[in-house]
């Protein structure tokens, strides 16, 4: 990662403060991957924001039938699913349901056929964000046991379903900048990786 190259992409609408905040950040991934990744800023904001941990979302598991409810966060972008803007269709949450990686963890332990070496090692490429399918949540003071999230297992439901009079105490947590700056680029590998080494040509051709 070329930290001077980095500047160019850093959002323009940040303070000098938050900027200098998000790139010392970024210069010392992956050692950082704490608590650093979120703020209690917004905590009391009745908006639903891209990157958010939120509780009680409806999860089903396709082929299974079954409907739950687990923790989950938010992929769609904070403007799409704003309540105060009017579309002429109603807009669904597009979200990820949230593992806890220490149960992760022993179900592989207790059913896979992997060494303890390589479970370990897998672990530990996970907590450094290294496997672009899965973002790492580290704990979050008694809010969040360190977790996991696969960005291949997504849910919808109706915007609407989720009260916004009760978001604060939906709310798991709310990605800093440097959070949400990791987490869109996992996004943009796992979703948009461009290079995908595919000659596509056109239809005319």
């Amino acid at each position: 990662m070329n930290l001077d190259d980095l500047k160019v992409y850093l959002p323009k609408y940040l303070s000098v403060e938050s900027e200098r905040e998000l790139f010392n950040g970024l210069k010392d991934f992956p050692h950082n991957i704490d608590e650093r990744l979120y703020t209690h800023y917004l905590k009391d904001s009745e908006l639903i924001y891209q990157g958010d941990g939120l509780k009680d979302l409806l999860v089903v598991n396709l082929p299974e039938k079954e409907i739950g409810a687990a923790p989950g966060i938010i992929l769609s972008n904070t403007c799409d699913i704003d309540i105060h803007n009017k579309r002429f269709f109603n807009s669904r949450v597009v979200y990820a349901p949230i593992f806890n990686l220490d149960k992760y963890k022993k179900n592989l332990i207790s059913n896979s056929q992997k060494s303890e070496e390589q479970i370990s090692s897998h672990i530990s490429s996970i907590r450094k964000q290294e496997i672009t399918q899965v973002f790492y949540l580290p704990g979050n003071q008694g809010r969040l046991d360190e977790s996991i999230v696969f960005l291949d297992r997504l849910n919808n439901m109706p915007n609407d379903l989720i009260v916004r009079d009760n978001v604060k105490n939906l709310r798991l947590f709310t990605l800093s900048d440097y959070g949400a700056y990791l987490f869109v680029l996992k996004l943009s590998i796992h979703f948009t990786r461009i290079q995908d080494k595919v000659e596509r040509k056109g239809s005319l051709i």
